[in-house]
């Protein structure tokens, strides 16, 4: 398979920041070039859906990267990507939040025990959603725990989830790639999810191989702070050195 060819511009994931870094310290960013854009220049993913894990790792609820988002969404629909396509990763992005549950719900529960504070389970409530979840094979257990405490908030969070698991804008294979993304992802580290989404990722047709693009592109998510940082201090240095008298104005105070 031949490499797609991928400019260092050609990208969503770099804003001016590589050409400052490129002036400042050239020979780490030959280094940073090659190996941030190895996902983008090894043909296991598809342009495509590199760029719409862009919009997911920076539109996810534990990143919110504005301007990350904007460049990764230009480049997805240059490559291709639908409105549907797009708007599917942002409904993934925002629902991911349930994990605040996942975590705090089974602590809540147990810490109460301890505490010896009953908790009443409304188990007669009707969920029909969770229902629906249940029956199309997408409940995940850690979800009970939230159910048990909640079932009314559960269900109406659940009838917001069963529309992102039944769209089909893309294939459950692309969902759980992106998936992989978001719960790997360096401002969320969520290991139970990222356990289920690999095992569903190799069911659903995945390979090893692009689900380590996947994490690569995770790890290339990392440069964002120099897309913020390196910026902002060229305009600090530039506004400093604006601000200096000139060496003959200085001699003549």
């Amino acid at each position: 398979m031949e490499k797609p060819s991928v400019s260092a511009t050609d990208n969503g994931l770099w804003g001016p920041a590589l050409d400052i870094l490129r002036e400042w310290d050239p020979s780490w960013a030959r280094s940073v070039e090659v190996q941030s854009l190895e996902p983008w220049r090894s043909g296991v993913l598809s342009r495509k859906l590199v760029e719409l894990i862009g919009v997911g790792l920076n539109a996810a609820c534990t990143n919110l990267n504005r301007e990350g988002l904007q460049r990764h969404m230009r480049a997805a629909l240059d490559a291709g990507a639908t409105r549907g396509e797009i708007l599917l990763v942002l409904k993934c992005a925002a629902v991911m939040a349930v994990h605040s549950c996942s975590l705090g719900s089974p602590l809540l529960l147990e810490e109460a025990k301890a505490a010896g504070i009953a908790i009443e389970h409304a188990t007669d409530a009707p969920t029909p959603a969770c229902d629906g979840m249940k029956a199309a094979g997408q409940w995940n257990v850690a979800w009970d725990p939230f159910l048990a405490l909640d079932p009314a908030w559960t269900d109406a969070f659940m009838a917001v989830g069963i529309g992102v698991y039944t769209d089909s804008s893309l294939t459950a294979r692309e969902i759980e790639l992106l998936s992989i993304a978001v719960d790997a992802s360096f401002t969320h580290m969520y290991a139970p999810g990222t356990r289920r989404h690999i095992a569903h990722a190799l069911k659903a047709g995945a390979t090893p191989a692009e689900i380590m693009a996947v994490l690569k592109l995770c790890v290339s998510q990392g440069y964002q702070a120099l897309n913020l940082g390196l910026p902002m201090l060229a305009e600090e240095l530039a506004r400093r050195a604006a601000e200096e008298p000139s060496p003959a104005a200085a001699a003549s105070l």
